[in-house]
């Protein structure tokens, strides 16, 4: 009875106090990626021109048109950090708590991944979110709490990040909502994105990991360099109508350049039958046949000695 009265006690005492109880799951692991689904966008990278599915506006669309994969070039953008909401398509990454050495109660899980190095911290303690005029950093504010045995995490003051590798942006005025599910060695990663300047409605993204036994993440060294020399200030981009590339990819895939420019609509299965009405480009160009190499002559003959 003594026991189970102190048992009863901490417990009251730690409601009273609002000290965040215990951890429902332990998340503590390093986490392997699977990419059973969307490897050419995680991977390889989506092509130019491919904003199906995405919910833009009209002003991510034309910012995504003027977008020059050149960009990437530039020593400023080199090492540049993806966004947490994004790193989730790809890499591994380990995740570890903070505890209170006298409660054991969880102060915060921290996340470490491999690509760029990235760590960030989900608050578990009860703080409030940073006001409106706080600074803004790579990986934002987040906060956690425990719905049932999934941890769901709300992030804001992130800086300006990328929702698809090919120009489609999300704004630093976004809210990010995560949800981590563990099912034994499994772990479901929810990202809910919700962004007033760049999205019609939420976008939804989903990536799952296995537990990684014996394997821990390494590092990720990475040292800008001066690939091409440019005039002091040059930014890569297109101007409106100037992006000749933009329609590779629904010529290539016949797909209707419309359909192609993505939207809320384009996220709905009813968009296929909308799609079935619309034009769709011109059968790319056979290729120019190769000119066949010359048979090399045949060597003189040699001269018969008498």
């Amino acid at each position: 009875m003594t026991k189970i009265s102190t048992l009863a006690a901490a417990g009251l005492i730690l409601a009273a106090t609002g000290i965040p109880g215990l951890a429902q799951v332990n998340l503590d692991s390093v986490w392997a990626a699977t990419y059973t689904e969307d490897w050419p966008d995680r991977f390889p990278g989506p092509e130019l021109g491919d904003y199906g599915g995405v919910p833009i506006n009209d002003a991510d669309r034309a910012r995504a048109l003027a977008w020059s994969a050149s960009l990437i070039a530039l020593p400023e953008y080199q090492c540049r950090v993806h966004p947490f909401d994004y790193a989730n398509s790809f890499a591994d990454f380990r995740m570890w708590n903070e505890v209170d050495r006298d409660s054991q109660a969880l102060i915060a899980i921290h996340m470490h991944h491999f690509a760029w190095g990235t760590e960030r911290t989900i608050w578990m303690d009860g703080r409030p979110h940073p006001p409106e005029y706080a600074p803004h950093a790579s990986m934002g504010f987040s906060t956690g709490k425990w719905d049932g045995d999934t941890l769901t995490v709300t992030t804001t003051h992130m800086k300006e990040g990328w929702i698809r590798r090919n120009g489609i942006a999300r704004s630093d005025m976004s809210t990010v909502t995560e949800h981590f599910t563990r099912h034994a060695n499994h772990l479901t990663w929810t990202v809910i994105v919700k962004d007033p300047i760049y999205l019609a409605e939420p976008f939804i993204r989903n990536r799952d990991y296995t537990v990684s036994t014996g394997v821990s993440t390494p590092p990720y060294p990475c040292e800008s360099v001066v690939e091409t020399v440019h005039e002091k200030g040059y930014i890569p981009h297109y101007l409106p109508g100037a992006n000749n590339d933009i329609k590779e990819y629904a010529v290539a895939h016949g797909i209707p350049y419309e359909a192609a420019m993505g939207g809320p609509e384009s996220m709905y299965p009813e968009f296929r039958e909308k799609v079935k009405g619309m034009p769709k480009p011109p059968p790319p160009p056979p290729a120019a046949p190769t000119a066949k190499a010359a048979k090399p002559a045949a060597p003189a003959a040699k001269p018969v000695k008498p």
